[in-house]
């Protein structure tokens, strides 16, 4: 069994201090946090941006803040950075993360309902995102809410826009959407090419215990105060309380965790671009995307 991968989503879009006073927002205190969890064990870290007022955006100089703030404390980590829609429509603004060359950016291959809103990502803009995605080799993590979205990303693969091995992170227990079950995680994880990884997200109350399946089950995991604000107990949760309660019940088991350059391999990143989105001698020019309407 490989090694395992624990992704932490650190902020998201939708959590605030008063529903959790432990939220990082600015990008000392999500470097800080990183810290914290890369001491604890993770090696990946799904980045959301905020603005002054603490609002998402997707402005690319927010984004490289928070990025030069996390490789100063935590060089080795690998970064992910978010293209999700709640942030903004705009295609161009919802590439621009990719635009940045992080090592990983994410990557919803379908629309689905979420509270208060439709996740919209049209067959458009989903080919307009893979062009960029293979325009900079950014490596993109498949965020499936549905299992049409599996479906999606192998025409995406058969159309050449997305290399393979690729890597899905089936987000489960959002309303709307799949629920947070055993049936559905193995469900998902059957229905992937075999070469593929897999990482495992469980929103609220879902998300340990889907987190400990994951672990049995050789896939990976993703924690953080984005997905859940709660620990099992109930008490309000930390990025780095929910990273030791992973590595605790991997450890349990006999599982290893997997360092950076470790997950790394398993996700067949290019080390020499781990700093490439801060570093611009490592930056290949891309070529032009497609214009967006």
């Amino acid at each position: 069994m490989q090694k395992l991968i624990i992704t932490v989503a650190l902020t998201g879009n939708v959590p605030t201090r008063e529903l959790n006073a432990n939220l990082p927002v600015t990008p000392e205190e999500i470097a800080k946090d990183v810290s914290r969890c890369a001491n604890a064990g993770a090696s990946l870290f799904h980045v959301h941006a905020r603005d002054i007022l603490e609002k998402p955006t997707l402005s690319p100089s927010v984004f490289m803040d928070i990025v030069q703030h996390i490789k100063a404390v935590s060089a080795d980590v690998i970064v992910q950075l978010s293209t999700g829609g709640r942030a903004g429509k705009n295609w161009e603004d919802r590439a621009n993360p990719v635009k940045l060359l992080p090592e990983m950016g994410s990557f919803t291959t379908g629309s689905n309902n979420l509270p208060g809103m439709i996740y919209e990502n049209s067959p458009q803009f989903i080919d307009f995102l893979a062009t960029v995605y293979h325009q900079t080799q950014v490596k993109p993590e498949i965020e499936v809410f549905e299992t049409g979205m599996i479906s999606n990303a192998l025409f995406l693969q058969k159309k050449g826009l997305l290399i393979p091995p690729l890597h899905f992170n089936f987000v489960l227990g959002a309303p709307g959407s799949m629920s947070g079950s055993a049936r559905n995680l193995v469900f998902l994880s059957d229905s992937i090419p075999p070469e593929s990884t897999w990482t495992a997200t469980g929103i609220g109350k879902t998300e340990i215990p889907l987190a400990a399946m994951a672990i049995a089950m050789g896939g990976h995991v993703r924690v953080g105060l984005e997905d859940n604000l709660f620990m099992p107990d109930g008490q309000p949760a930390s990025n780095a309380r929910l990273v030791e309660k992973v590595t605790a019940i991997a450890r349990e088991i006999g599982r290893e965790i997997a360092s950076p350059d470790e997950a790394r391999a398993i996700l067949s990143l290019n080390p020499a671009w781990k700093n490439r989105i801060i570093d611009p001698r490592e930056n290949p020019i891309p070529s032009p995307a497609p214009s967006s309407p």
